[in-house]
């Protein structure tokens, strides 16, 4: 019997490399075909929109950040030298490095506290209350408002010569500056930065807290649990990671806050981004010129350390959101 006999090709009978066989006709792409022209053109137009903000991200923060910090390890003659870090170890740099901390941590815990005690207010009220979406939107925007806006709101109502002050003082006999000027120094800056803490704290964690599962809470009380034996068997664990990443982010920005400061106590350099702008700006500094780059060296490690535990605490509380 032949080949053609059997329905195989003469060629292929005789020993001839046979043609690949043609695809079907609406055979689907496989995983691993390159992507379509198209495809790719679309990709290409997606990154270059975001071309303006990588600028922008470049030329605003990155590259003043290199230059800050290059600047500390830089002489007056431009060669590179380890001198403008012996400046950290000034017992008066010390010191304001210390001041920024205890800021910083104290508005930060007491912002997060109160901030922390509004979002489990607002859990009794149902999701689009008036009441509550007034705090949602008044905490959006008062976690803004800050800089020098901020600073002459307090001027103009407990400053020296402030509405409140000349109230109290005139009306009741109470004289809230009988100790000193203490609103133009470091005690002065506490209720500026609670001001801004607490409704920032507001808007970062009431989304964790809103999240808790009802689901959760009807388990605990089948199986015999009381309403705080679920908050300190469940809630407050689950919620523990949301509240120490938002109690981070508050210290960082309340650690990296100018503005503020620079408008409220003008005489001095009590924090460290004012320790900064005299290093800046003051003709006295001698032998230290690049001081401000070695003090943004050190501002650039505790930040650096804080939103490392951020993202720690950021992914162990995203757990429960999955």
């Amino acid at each position: 019997m032949t080949a053609v006999s059997q329905g195989v090709p003469a060629a292929h009978a005789a020993g001839t490399p046979a043609a690949p066989p043609a695809p079907p006709p609406h055979s689907p792409p496989s995983a691993t075909a390159a992507p379509a022209p198209a495809h790719r053109v679309r990709g290409a137009l997606a990154a270059l929109g975001l071309v303006p903000f990588a600028a922008y991200v470049l030329a605003f923060l990155a590259l003043p950040t290199a230059l800050a910090v290059g600047s500390g390890f830089v002489d007056a003659d431009g060669g590179l030298t380890a001198h403008n870090l012996s400046a950290l170890a000034d017992p008066v740099v010390l010191r304001t490095f210390g001041a920024s901390l205890w800021l910083s941590a104290l508005s930060a815990v007491v912002g997060a506290l109160l901030g922390a005690a509004i979002c489990y207010a607002l859990l009794g009220l149902r999701p689009g209350h008036p009441a509550r979406s007034v705090v949602e939107a008044a905490s959006s925007v008062l976690a803004q408002f800050g800089g020098v806006m901020l600073a002459f709101a307090f001027i103009a109502t407990i400053g020296l010569q402030g509405l409140v002050t000349l109230w109290l003082k005139d009306g009741l006999g109470i004289d809230i500056f009988a100790g000193g000027a203490w609103i133009y120094a470091l005690p002065g800056l506490i209720a500026p930065y609670i001001y801004f803490q607490t409704p920032l704290m507001v808007i970062t964690f009431l989304p964790a807290l809103t999240g808790l599962q009802t689901q959760w809470y009807e388990a605990a009380l089948t199986l015999g649990d009381t309403r705080a034996g679920f908050w300190r068997h469940v809630g407050l664990p689950v919620l523990a990671p949301s509240f120490l990443a938002s109690l981070l982010l508050l210290f960082a920005n309340a650690f990296s806050s100018f503005a503020t400061a620079a408008a409220l106590a003008s005489q001095g350099a009590q924090i460290v981004p004012l320790q900064i702008r005299a290093a800046l700006v003051s003709e006295t500094v001698l032998g230290r010129q690049n001081l401000a780059g070695a003090l943004a060296l050190g501002m650039v490690v505790v930040m650096a350390a804080v939103m490392w535990l951020y993202s720690r605490a950021a992914r162990r509380a995203a757990r429960w959101r999955r």
